[in-house]
């Protein structure tokens, strides 16, 4: 059989296809957001430790919920945010006219670096969002605790990070408010989907009515509709749009999946962790970085990145890897350095990009590939002999 590996691979299984039609078969179905989505996001947050969390229709959508919330709280201010992680991270950002403001990557982790957050932060500062890129954690004590005493917000993207920790604390659970995702081949997935989660009940409530177009019966607050009834007398209690807000549900269908799926991401993490670890036993370190900061981490997809600035190594790298079928992406979290794309022109103008160094060493020489729960030991080995073997010389 010829070798391949693929960048992904499908984790919708037999129980979670037997879960979907089970309901389907159901007489009085209804497929539409219900009591499923509200189960899900109860044993999503015991799983994860919060006390609420608002199951949305993708990872995307959590992060523009979240800027928006911000934006009603807040009203404006500066955002810190990674040169290096997912496209609507920034988005969310800029579509609620908040100042993005970016930092380089520590590339030991990937993540947002603690130096340059420190020394950006002004009276400006509203939030950092920090980008748990590919399974590591981006937190330490001493940010916590600048944070803190600075006053600042902390937005957590753990989109790519599911079951990663900080002192045994689920990442997820530091923040004011958090984001998952439930794409296709992250830790788990609902084919798509995912999930804001906060310990703020007027953030669970602001979350819940945005998601629905911005009604406010969608709170689940009597109170609060009570008193936007008696304010707004002359609209249909029903149909009261106290914000502008999206259509962000998602489905009974992805909510049965989520369910199914939750029960094994404890064992699939393990799993992934160790892969992760055989990998950078095996790689070669002469010619790949394996200096991670693994405490706590939970690998998503391995980071192969070329130690050396050399065009000639990269390309004899692809070239192979083609070859061998091994699938792969060049740039790491969201395609590299965010910073060198067209949709950031205006903001990125007068940046000097000798300032973030780290991240375009990624964009440039930086790559992932796909590890997931059914990788065996011996697949790894194969792959990383491949990679063992590139070279010019």
């Amino acid at each position: 059989m010829k070798f391949s590996h693929p960048l992904m691979q499908n984790n919708f299984t037999k129980t979670d296809m037997n879960a979907a039609i089970k309901l389907l078969k159901k007489k009085d179905k209804v497929l539409t957001q219900s009591i499923n989505v509200k189960l899900f996001e109860r044993r999503w947050s015991k799983w994860l430790g919060v006390r609420y969390s608002v199951f949305v229709n993708s990872g995307s959508s959590a992060n523009l919920l979240t800027m928006s919330v911000l934006k009603i709280l807040y009203g404006k201010g500066e955002i810190i945010l990674p040169s290096l992680t997912w496209v609507s991270d920034i988005n969310s950002v800029i579509q609620n006219n908040f100042k993005p403001v970016f930092v380089d990557i520590n590339p030991n982790n990937l993540c947002m670096s603690e130096k340059q957050i420190i020394k950006k932060v002004n009276k400006k500062t509203l939030a950092v969002f920090m980008t748990h890129a590919q399974g590591f954690n981006g937190l330490s004590s001493k940010l916590l605790s600048f944070l803190k005493r600075k006053k600042i917000l902390l937005i957590e993207d753990v989109c790519e990070s599911h079951g990663a920790t900080f002192k045994n604390k689920k990442l997820g659970t530091f923040g004011k408010i958090s984001n998952f995702s439930f794409y296709y081949a992250h830790h788990m997935s609902t084919i798509e989907g995912g999930m804001v989660c906060t310990n703020d009940k007027k953030i669970y409530e602001l979350l819940k009515i945005l998601r629905s177009h911005g009604m406010v019966r969608e709170s689940k607050n009597s109170s609060l509709e009570k008193k936007m009834i008696k304010k707004y007398s002359k609209l249909s209690p029903k149909f009261i749009f106290l914000y502008s807000g999206y259509n962000f549900r998602n489905n009974e269908i992805g909510a049965i999946i989520g369910l199914n799926q939750l029960k094994s991401l404890d064992k699939n993490n393990k799993k992934r962790k160790e892969n992760f670890r055989l990998f950078l036993q095996l790689i070669n370190k002469k010619k790949y970085r394996t200096d991670f900061q693994i405490e706590g981490s939970c690998n998503y997809a391995f980071p192969v990145i070329l130690k050396n600035k050399d065009l000639k190594f990269r390309s004899i790298f692809e070239e192979t890897l083609l070859k061998n079928k091994i699938e792969f992406r060049r740039g790491n979290a969201g395609g590299g350095n965010q910073l060198r794309q067209p949709y950031l022109k205006k903001f990125t103008k007068n940046l000097n990009f000798k300032n973030f160094k780290e991240v375009d060493h990624i964009h440039f020489f930086g790559y992932y590939i796909g590890n997931y729960p059914s990788l065996t030991n011996d697949k790894i080995r194969k792959i990383c002999k491949i990679l063992n073997f590139i070279s010019y010389d």
